[in-house]
C-alpha cells in the first residue's frame, strides 16, 4: 500500500467547508479508480488551520496512472466550488506501508 499525504493550510472559518467540498469533489473523483483504497482526514487539536489528507492507494503505479487531464479537471472543479485563496497545500509526501504480523502468544 502507498500513502499520499498532504498537509493543507486552510482559513479557520473555512475548514469544515473545505473538508466537505474535498469529500464531494476530490474523494468522489479518486474513488472512480480501482487503485484507490480510501481516504482519511486528520484534524489537529493544536492547529485549527491545519488539515491532513491521507489517501490510501493499492500501489504507486495505480495512483500514478490517473490521467493528468482528469486531475487538472478535478482541480478546476474544486477551485470553482471553493475559493482557492482560503487554502494552500504546504507539504506533500509519499509513504510506502509495510505491515508486520505479530504471532499470537499461547
Amino acid at each position: 500500500m502507498v500513502i499520499e499525504w498532504l498537509k493543507v493550510q486552510v482559513a479557520e472559518e473555512r475548514r469544515e467547508a473545505f473538508i466537505q467540498k474535498d469529500e464531494e469533489i476530490w474523494t468522489a473523483a479518486l474513488a472512480k479508480y480501482s487503485g484507490f483504497l480510501g481516504k482519511e482526514i486528520w484534524i489537529s487539536p493544536e492547529s485549527s488551520q491545519e488539515v491532513i489528507l491521507v489517501i490510501h492507494w493499492e500501489t504507486r503505479e495505480a495512483w500514478k496512472t490517473i490521467p493528468q487531464d482528469y486531475l487538472d479537471a478535478t482541480e478546476k472543479r474544486f477551485h470553482q466550488a471553493f475559493d482557492q485563496n482560503t487554502y494552500k497545500i504546504i507539504e506533500a509526501k509519499e509513504y510506502s506501508v509495510r505491515k508486520f504480523i505479530q504471532p499470537r502468544s499461547k
